[in-house]
């Protein structure tokens, strides 16, 4: 019992060593499009001042999409992703060592949508042969999960024409318009669109974990913080306290209401709509970690699904515990159980 006390009281001054530092260390963040809720924790932990507790003094930079975030990452202009974990397994595949440090989702909240304007001529995933479907950003999560579910039903990546049209109002536009067929989406997107055009007709769901067993055969982590190997060897302090801020917020979220989340996060990302914008929250609330942590059988699903649908992560021999690592939430969650 003392070893266990001392071990958290060590965690918790780590942290505030952070905290009370004569500076605080300035991080930038690549977000995939922040208006998209399988994102909220990251803006809600600005919200909430988590950031500034840990010492970290944080600039948000939004993305239209993951694969435009992670490009920021890559090229030096943002020092850490907010966005889907699967990135780290892809890049490994290419010898790019990208490492996830906290997880906030724990299933991916992906939802295939047929347009309204096409709804009677698609039924099924087949159906999409010669399509256009829209993706938030070519290369993007959203794409990864198109070539899946067209891998998946016995159909090439190039099937479908790829049109990226965004996660928020874009995505809406184009749905509504019929500039694509069908898109894959995110909260609000569906739960928006299915407001204006009940009901939506909805090919794949991943929001709840029922769904998300019966595509992937098992969990799926979906929105993480990760970074380059290098840049997190470099900033062990910064990643720490990443990792406690976006574990406390998670702790938060699920210990309030979602009125009471809604009410935290920026008028423009809520929209003139509360009524809708907290209908989706609510649907997206059970995808949220409870732990932060990655779970391996969740690391393994997402290297199935890649191998499937993508030859060249099949045929690369991937260290999958170089993809991600539990050291800093695991030591987030004892100095925020020593602080308690």
């Amino acid at each position: 019992m003392i070893a266990k006390l001392i071990s958290r009281a060590a965690a918790a001054i780590g942290v505030l060593a952070l905290a009370t530092g004569a500076a605080a260390a300035k991080v930038t963040i690549a977000i995939g499009g922040a208006g998209c809720l399988c994102y909220l924790p990251t803006v809600l932990a600005e919200q909430l001042g988590e950031y500034k507790k840990v010492g970290l003094d944080i600039e948000l930079i939004n993305f239209k999409g993951g694969s435009q975030a992670l490009t920021a990452v890559i090229g030096g202009s943002a020092d850490v992703v907010s966005g889907y974990y699967d990135h780290c397994v892809n890049l490994a595949a290419k010898n790019q060592n990208l490492q996830a440090f906290v997880v906030y989702d724990r299933y991916p909240g992906l939802v295939l949508g047929v347009s309204p304007r096409h709804a009677t001529e698609i039924n099924g995933v087949k159906d999409l042969a010669g399509k256009k479907v829209g993706v938030s950003a070519p290369g993007s999560s959203t794409d990864f999960f198109l070539k899946y579910l067209l891998a998946k039903n016995g159909m090439s990546a190039d099937s479908a024409a790829v049109i990226g049209i965004g996660l928020d109002a874009t995505a809406v536009a184009a749905m509504e318009q019929g500039t694509v067929d069908a898109a894959v989406m995110l909260d609000p997107t569906p739960t928006l669109l299915n407001a204006k055009f009940p009901p939506l007709k909805v090919l794949s769901d991943t929001r709840t974990q029922d769904d998300t067993l019966s595509v992937f055969g098992g969990e799926y982590p979906g929105g993480a913080l990760y970074s380059r190997g290098d840049w997190i060897a470099k900033h062990e302090k910064e990643t720490a306290g990443l990792a406690t801020a976006i574990l406390a917020t998670l702790k938060w979220i699920h210990s309030h209401t979602p009125e009471d989340i809604m009410a935290k996060m920026p008028a423009d990302l809520v929209g003139p709509d509360k009524a809708l914008y907290l209908a989706a929250l609510k649907n997206t609330i059970p995808m949220y970690s409870t732990t932060g942590r990655i779970d391996p059988k969740g690391a393994d699903a997402v290297l199935a699904v890649f191998s499937q649908s993508s030859p060249d992560v099949a045929k690369a021999k991937i260290d999958l515990s170089k993809t991600y690592t539990n050291k800093f939430v695991d030591q987030a969650a004892l100095s925020l159980s020593g602080m308690q």
